[in-house]
């Protein structure tokens, strides 16, 4: 029987049932066999570890309780009373050491004589408190177990220790005692295992003749198959047409009788064209006969093949019930097809008003000939909906499609759907409304009976509504229409479809309402925290914009941390701030303003931009460091800054950069370009200092600071951004800051920007020689008098006579303390702007300092004065000393220019 199918039936090719059943017996008892062995070696290696445990502990507890051991530890030498007992134990106990301790761990006994005195290597302090400390570690004789315990004096005091070891190997050597007789009690087992086996298959051999284990299994599986399994008929004929078999199945399909076996085709039954298929022997697929009312496909071929029995077999299917599956599956597969294209087209952006004519337009020629979409008040402001939207107006914002649209509401129209009507009893359970015959005037129209009659003569005949709804609010109502174009009325099948796609489109018009409500909040957080006004300066004549992401952009979209500032600085300076806070929403906003604030604060020491950049990059990554430790992502990455200070007295401009773009300078001669600021890294990274820029600019010239959303697009790269940046500016210098801030954002803005654009355009002044007076002072006490005497002709030929007597205190005390504190050259400067600014430099470093002056103190008063006198007075650094200043408010009507001039408002010397 094996050689019928090609295959020898030899058991040590374990091809048969015998062999197989051999070799997984042998399998098992080897498996048996090594676990055992495995079980016994880690039983044994435990068994070593314990006994090597107590026999330590034993040998230890046993010598430190042992008279005379404590005494001996009093004695001047206790290495010569105990070493020779604690050998001698050692020998007896078959332990590796016995090492009697002093309190310190210094060892009186040991093995090795040369150990003795020095310290012991392992844990006892558990044992000086009167504990037993057991170890096990790798020693310079092999792993072994040590064991410390306490030696008691009379008074049960710790006097000294004893540690007492045992190598493992000394105690496991059983186990190798055991190992021959374990291998001879496998081999028997195996032997007697493999003679069984022997016996088994044999007798297996016989009764399977020779087959394996697949021939029989497929044997096995055919024959089930063919009679019980499949739901498909089987039909086996003979040479002759006669019926060989015929399952349960083949008799139902073709009406045969229950002992159609043996009897010929033609006397069952069948009709002659299946009769003749069916003795004709010929290869069939598929094709199909009418027999009864029934569809039957037939697959044919015959057996006589690789030497097989003549005759043929056919396999029989009921294809009736297929065909009308196959018409549902149809219909299925088109509206998975459309609930998939709703998902890709309704909600490309998150806008209210863009989603829901999303919905409107794909409904139409889809599913119906016209489509409405109402949303609730509430909805289009943003707020939170109601649970329920009965009684809740509602306003039409998407209408479209097939038909008379003036029969509908038109867009805009506030509707109000009436509780009593089937409409609004759905929308206030959440149910859609299927009006099947709009014809039939069943209640629909009570909402509006003169609409009512304009949709049904607009031919309008069957209608749908569905609640959007989404987390358990209505947000609003979709209405579906069909017209006379698609005379099919809406079925069941049609709501429950609709009730899928409104499903979907509510959530993405709840996400958009949402996203709205996070994007008004963060534009409105955004800009309360950006500039409201210009300051008054006279340095600058100043423009800026911020425009936020577009809301629903997609990637990038939402409110960013871009920023500016203008900050008027002490002596008509005016410092220039540009920042950028990668991210977006409410934490980039809520981040930009903490950090707009620490530049103010930073600008009130008056610092230079690079060590305004050094501190700001220092609370930074100290704000980064001291996180709520909660796992939140508050830190403040990726921030960047330009600093930029400009005096129109001289009219240089100092910047710095924190990883920001560089500036662009546009030439009162219309040539514009890049200043190349040293670039620093991003604030928080720390590490790296940060340089200076400074430029003289011409009065006219332009100065423009940007962050990257203005010069960077999806479709432009910033190389791109920056030219297109510089060509738009250039060649026209008589266009003012305003006409600048239009003409950059009409040639650089996207039309749906993706990330946060911040623009500040500045036009540099300069200070008239005749509103600045300069005087060099030599260290030299008389030198005051004279200061005072120019200052007071300057202040007279100014207007200024009535400031003249406090502005000589101010400077006479400033004066004096340099004089009296600094070293080198001392210079005065006087300013004319919107206040009166005084002036004092010099080569010291050091700061005064205000303090109150007892009623005995002979000085101490002056700068108490200054401070009092002075609307406002400070310190600032240069990089050859420092500038003490002050400023004075001016008359209201000498502020805006120059009564007179004798000619000192020049540079001179006292």
């Amino acid at each position: 029987m094996a050689a019928r199918y090609g295959r020898p039936g030899s058991v040590l090719r374990m091809r048969t049932v015998a062999g197989q059943v051999f070799l997984l017996q042998v399998v098992i008892v080897l498996l048996l066999v090594a676990a055992g062995i495995v079980a016994l070696v880690l039983q044994s290696h435990a068994d070593s570890e314990r006994e090597a445990v107590n026999r330590s502990v034993s040998v230890a507890e046993t010598f430190a309780s042992s008279p005379g051991v404590a005494a001996a530890l009093r004695t001047r030498d206790p290495s010569a009373v105990l070493q020779p007992s604690a050998e001698e134990a050692r020998r007896r106990s078959h332990v590796d050491f016995i090492v009697v301790l002093n309190t310190d761990g210094i060892r009186y006994t040991h093995p090795k004589p040369d150990r003795i005195g020095k310290k012991f290597v392992g844990e006892y302090a558990p044992a000086l408190r009167g504990e037993v400390v057991t170890e096990r570690l790798n020693g310079t004789i092999g792993p072994l177990v040590q064991a410390v315990v306490p030696i008691y004096d009379a008074d049960r005091k710790v006097v000294g220790l004893v540690s007492a070891g045992v190598t493992l190997a000394k105690v496991s050597g059983v186990v190798e005692d055991q190992f021959p007789l374990l291998f001879g009690v496998g081999a028997a087992v195996l032997l007697l295992t493999t003679g069984g086996t022997a016996l088994v298959t044999r007798r297996l051999r016989r009764q399977t003749h020779g087959l394996g284990p697949e021939e029989m299994t497929r044997m096995y599986e055919h024959h089930d198959a063919v009679l019980h399994a499949v739901r498909e008929g089987v039909l086996i004929v003979g040479d002759g047409g006669r019926v060989l078999l015929a399952n349960d199945e083949a008799r139902r399909l073709l009406g045969l009788p229950a002992t159609v076996e043996g009897r010929h085709l033609s006397e069952v039954g069948l009709d002659p064209a299946t009769a003749r298929l069916l003795t004709s022997g010929r290869d069939v697929t598929d094709e199909v006969h009418q027999v009864g009312d029934r569809l039957l496909a037939v697959n044919q071929r015959p057996t006589d093949r690789d030497g097989g029995p003549p005759g043929s077999v056919a396999t029989i299917r009921d294809t009736t019930e297929l065909r009308a599956l196959t018409g549902r599956a149809d219909v299925a597969r088109a509206r998975l097809k459309l609930l998939y294209d709703a998902g890709v087209e309704i909600g490309t952006t998150l806008d209210v008003l863009r989603t829901c004519e999303e919905l409107a337009s794909f409904a139409v020629g889809r599913f119906a000939d016209f489509a409405t979409v109402d949303l609730v008040e509430a909805v289009l402001r943003g707020e939170e909906p109601r649970s329920t939207g009965a009684g809740e107006d509602m306003r039409r914002i998407a209408a479209g499609g097939i038909g008379d649209e003036t029969a509908h509401f038109a867009i805009g129209t506030s509707i109000h759907f009436l509780p009593s009507t089937r409409m609004g009893a759905g929308l206030g359970k959440g149910e859609g409304i299927l009006e099947r015959d709009l014809t039939a005037y069943d209640g629909w129209q009570q909402q509006s009976p003169e609409r009512a009659v304009k949709l049904v003569e607009a031919g309008f005949h069957s209608m749908i509504a569905v609640p959007l709804r989404a987390r358990g609010a209505i947000l609003g109502v979709a209405m579906f229409w069909r017209s006379d174009t698609t005379p099919e009325p809406f079925e069941e099948e049609d709501r429950s479809l609709a009730e899928e796609l409104v499903a979907r489109a509510a959530v993405s018009v709840d996400n958009a309402r949402r996203y709205s409500r996070e994007h008004t909040m963060a534009v409105t957080l955004q800009r309360s925290l950006l500039p409201q006004g210009l300051p008054e300066q006279s340095a600058l004549d100043l423009a800026h914009r911020y425009r936020p992401a577009q809301a629903g952009a997609g990637g990038l979209g939402g409110v960013g941390g871009d920023w500016f500032d203008i900050i008027p600085l002490p002596g008509a300076r005016v410092a220039l701030v540009v920042g950028d806070v990668v991210g977006h929403g409410l934490h980039a906003a809520a981040t930009m303003g903490r950090l707009r604030t620490a530049v103010h604060n930073f600008s009130t020491l008056d610092l230079p931009p690079d060590e305004l950049l050094w501190h700001l990059d220092e609370l930074v990554t100290r704000l980064d460091t001291d996180g709520p430790g909660d796992g939140t992502d508050s830190g403040i990455t990726g921030a960047t800054c330009l600093y930029a200070i400009y005096d129109p007295a001289s009219g240089r401009c100092t910047m710095a950069r924190a990883g920001h773009l560089q500036p662009l300078v546009l030439r009162p001669d219309g040539t514009a370009f890049l200043a190349e600021v040293p670039g620093g890294p991003p604030l928080g990274l720390g590490g790296m200092p940060f340089e200076t820029l400074e430029l003289e600019l011409e009065e006219g010239s332009s100065l423009l600071l940007y962050t990257d959303g203005l010069v960077e697009d999806r479709d432009r790269d910033m190389d791109e951004g920056l030219d297109l940046l510089r060509r738009t500016v250039e060649g026209r210098p008589e266009r003012t800051p305003e006409e600048i801030c239009e003409a950059v954002l009409a040639a650089l803005l996207p039309e749906r920007p993706r990330d946060d654009i911040a623009l500040l355009v500045g036009r540099t002044r300069r200070l008239e020689t005749a509103r600045v007076a300069e005087w060099d002072v030599p260290s030299d006490p008389s030198a005051v008098a004279e200061v005072r005497g120019a200052v007071s002709r300057t202040l007279t030929a100014w207007g200024l006579g009535d400031e003249a007597f406090t502005t000589e205190l101010i400077l006479s005390e400033l004066v004096t303390n340099a004089i009296r504190y600094a070293d080198g050259p001392i210079r005065v400067r006087l300013v004319r702007d919107r206040a009166l600014i005084c002036e004092v430099a010099d080569h010291s470093s050091t700061s005064p300092h205000l303090r109150q002056a007892a009623s005995t103190d002979e000085g101490g008063r002056g700068l108490f004065l200054v401070a009092q006198f002075a609307d406002r007075w400070g310190t600032r650094y240069t990089p050859d000393g420092k500038v003490i200043w002050t400023e004075q408010p001016l008359p209201d009507d000498t502020q805006d220019g120059t009564e007179g001039t004798d000619g000192t408002g020049g540079t001179g010397e006292t």
